[in-house]
């Protein structure tokens, strides 16, 4: 595969979700260059930053793969048109995360970005979208979207592909982590939970995440 195309780079700032929470996860398309930074796209914002942002979690991408899943789920709500509806800054498609390798390396426009960790859902979602249950089915389907740090800033476009790099990556998936370290119901994969808890390349709250699941193993 020699790339992915990148439909929209999205941003997001903060309003008002139903219920009075401020947040900013609903991004919306970037027009012309955006600055790629190391902490993610030049004016994007998050607005909780204990769990959201940081070089770790600088850029988002959910894939539009998953678009049909919510639409049997939850109905053909307007905002799954939106390509940043679930907080990603980066629209592609035909990419999931039983495709991505932690530590793979891609570019886009000028800058070189690197996988990071997977996303772990919070309420925040449901409230975007006015549905309970959305946490629940991104556990249990593991559609958890993923982040990138940005290892070489640069600019992109709209348009532009995200093309993977020969820069060896680990064989160990984004979701096969999420499984692992995420998934209630999933069985313990003991040997990539050790790996995990010693990786220097997933990003710091997971690797955490992983060290205490191994302590409790």
């Amino acid at each position: 595969m020699s790339g992915y195309i990148v439909s929209a780079l999205c941003a997001g700032k903060p309003a008002k979700l139903p219920g009075g929470q401020t947040s900013a996860i609903a991004k919306v398309p970037r027009h012309g260059s955006v600055n790629m930074t190391y902490l993610g796209l030049a004016g994007d914002t998050q607005v909780n930053t204990k769990y959201h942002g940081g070089p770790d979690m600088a850029v988002h991408l959910y894939p539009l793969a998953h678009r049909e899943f919510w639409r049997q789920t939850i109905g053909d709500h307007p905002a799954l048109e939106e390509p940043g509806a679930f907080g990603s800054n980066l629209a592609v498609d035909a990419i999931v995360e039983s495709e991505v390798r932690l530590g793979q390396r891609f570019r886009l426009g000028s800058s070189v970005l690197e996988v990071s960790q997977p996303r772990m859902p919070c309420a925040t979602i449901e409230r975007r979208f006015g549905y309970s249950g959305m946490v629940k089915a991104i556990l249990e389907s593991g559609r958890c979207g993923w982040y990138f740090r940005v290892l070489e800033e640069g600019e992109a476009k709209a348009g532009d592909m995200l093309e993977p790099l020969e820069e060896a990556a680990t064989d160990i998936s984004i979701a096969a982590i999420f499984t692992a370290l995420a998934d209630p119901a999933g069985t313990p994969d003991r040997a990539l939970i050790t790996v995990l808890a010693d990786s220097a390349i997933l990003g710091a709250d997971w690797r955490k995440r992983a060290v205490k699941r191994a302590e409790r193993l």
